[in-house]
């Protein structure tokens, strides 16, 4: 019966907390898709439409790292609690508000919100997560991270254009007060291994940054700015080709993609590791792109939907997995906010890069460019496992 308790995943408090990250990330991805084109709107300038994401990812990336400092001096659930409603004040401040400075100042402070709270909670799930589940237990958290990315942009416009952009900030202003409640329930023990200081290290770098995690963190970025593409710009391909509404099903068919891979794929890691996973994953992901690169018709993009899906549903909760599982105990928060910092670095460099590029190319063809991204992933990879194989033998020659 100990053994059982010991290995149980499913628990109250682990149940809370993915309840309480999918609604969160469903509010502020939602403002995500909707302060964009609000602004756009007012401004008629969507440059700076584009900036209210760019100054919300820089936030939430310069953010991570302090909060990984801090975490080992503060209680984990009065900060959450606290943050949570910082955000709420900067929604309410965001009603009937039109001015571009001000609209910046309230996205970099939901920025640094977000970049707090997505790095608490994901070491409150990764600390209840068992040892020999943590594949698992991540593929479920980062469903919830997931699915709350994918609804939330589509959530956003249905309301803008139907209702108004108050009418989605009054939306995401009812889900973080539920976030909150949410988090009134959840337990943060103060002997948790991340949240006691490192002990032997004084340096701010040792609590920001942990090397041992950087290889699986770069390998999620990259594969995050191919990801970023297909969030900014698989709209004007569809406009290209006049598939109107309909291309928003290309995020329901990865939804429905993750729904059906993220229990299987954590359980391969978990019996079998991060290999098993990897390298088909980066293979239908690079398979997705060039059906993109060739598409013209609605048939051809779902397909294209169906194997890209199968590599965002495997790559995010893998590598995060992998990070954390490199890392001693006490640096569990460290690797958690260096995966997720390291994913909006590859969200921020892809909506740039490939946005220039797509200007010159035409969108077909930066998918196709942004392939060679996954084939540098695998190359990587294949090199790091290579590197590590030889290690592990000459270790095992000597002794």
């Amino acid at each position: 019966m100990i053994q059982q308790e010991k290995t149980k995943l499913w628990t109250w408090q682990f149940t809370i907390i993915i309840l309480t990250t999918f609604i969160f990330f469903l509010g502020l991805q939602a403002l995500m898709g909707g302060f964009p084109a609000f602004v756009t709107g007012i401004t008629h300038v969507p440059s700076k439409g584009g900036l209210m994401t760019t100054a919300f990812m820089l936030a939430a990336i310069i953010t991570r790292p302090f909060i990984g400092i801090l975490m080992h001096k503060l209680n984990i659930k009065k900060t959450l609690i606290i943050t949570l409603l910082f955000v709420i004040i900067t929604i309410v401040l965001s009603f009937g508000m039109e001015s571009f400075p001000a609209l910046i100042l309230l996205r970099i402070l939901q920025g640094m919100g977000f970049g707090i709270i997505t790095t608490l909670l994901a070491t409150l799930a990764t600390n209840l997560i068992p040892s020999e589940r943590l594949g698992e237990g991540i593929g479920y958290f980062g469903m919830a991270t997931s699915l709350g990315t994918t609804f939330g942009p589509m959530i956003a416009l249905t309301v803008v254009h139907s209702f108004s952009f108050q009418n989605l900030l009054l939306f995401t202003f009812i889900l973080i007060i539920i976030a909150v409640l949410g988090s009134f329930f959840i337990k943060s023990r103060k002997n948790d291994p991340a949240v006691r200081p490192v002990q032997g290290k004084k340096s701010v770098l040792d609590y920001a940054f942990e090397k041992q995690a950087l290889l699986p963190c770069l390998l999620v970025c990259l594969f995050y700015i191919t990801f970023s593409g297909i969030v900014n710009f698989i709209d004007g391909l569809g406009s290209e080709y006049h598939f109107g509404g309909k291309v928003s099903l290309f995020f329901l068919i990865i939804a429905g993609m993750m729904i059906l891979t993220r229990p299987l794929s954590g359980r391969i890691y978990d019996r079998h590791g991060h290999k098993f996973l990897i390298y088909p994953a980066s293979v239908s992901g690079i398979i997705g792109l060039i059906l993109l690169t060739l598409t013209h018709s609605f048939p051809m993009l779902c397909a294209s939907a169906l194997f890209y899906g199968v590599a965002y549903s495997v790559m995010q909760p893998t590598f995060q997995a992998w990070a954390v599982s490199r890392v001693s105990p006490d640096k569990k928060g460290t690797a958690n906010a260096m995966s997720l910092s390291f994913m909006d670095l590859g969200m921020a460099i892809g909506a740039g890069t490939l946005g220039n590029l797509a200007s010159f190319v035409g969108y077909n063809a930066t998918f196709g460019y942004s392939g060679i991204l996954l084939l540098l992933l695998l190359g990587i990879y294949l090199a790091g496992h290579i590197a590590a194989s030889a290690v592990n033998k000459s270790m095992k020659t000597s002794a």
